[in-house]
């Protein structure tokens, strides 16, 4: 797994963040991501080396070459290293984040509403273990 050079952290018990999770898993065919739910410890030990707040569940979070991403910027550089058709949106990046984070904000606002809450975090099959954060394969 020496390809992984960034993680995904996700809110695990948000039904959008699980699909895009699963949208995410399917696309990444050069396994370059790790990916884990922030309510997990593992992940929490991840966001406290960037002096993020272990509480923090508002956004997708990016860990890449050292750097934190948040929102529609994580969302892009994610979408930028799927197969195709997805890197053919990373030209948005064009637009400055405080125009593009509204519309990320509000979606991310009303998620539970609208595609609902799970009463537990995800836990991984057997083919996506490898793919999920753990102490195993804590990259740092």
């Amino acid at each position: 797994m020496k390809d992984i050079i960034s993680i995904i952290l996700f809110d695990g018990v948000c039904t959008l963040c699980n699909a895009s999770i699963d949208f995410i898993l399917k696309r990444d065919h050069k396994n370059r991501f790790l990916v884990g739910a922030l309510q997990e410890p593992v992940s929490k030990k991840v966001l406290s080396n960037f002096q993020v707040d272990d509480s923090y569940l508002d956004s997708l979070v990016l860990v890449e070459n050292g750097k934190v991403y948040f929102r529609s910027t994580a969302a892009l550089r994610i979408a930028k290293k799927l197969n195709r058709p997805w890197p053919l949106f990373y030209f948005l990046i064009a637009i400055p984040a405080f125009l593009r984070d509204p519309v990320y904000n509000w979606i991310g606002k009303n998620r539970y509403r609208w595609f609902g809450k799970k009463s537990t975090c995800r836990i991984p099959t057997s083919e996506e273990k490898q793919k999920f954060l753990s102490e195993e394969n804590l990259p740092f």
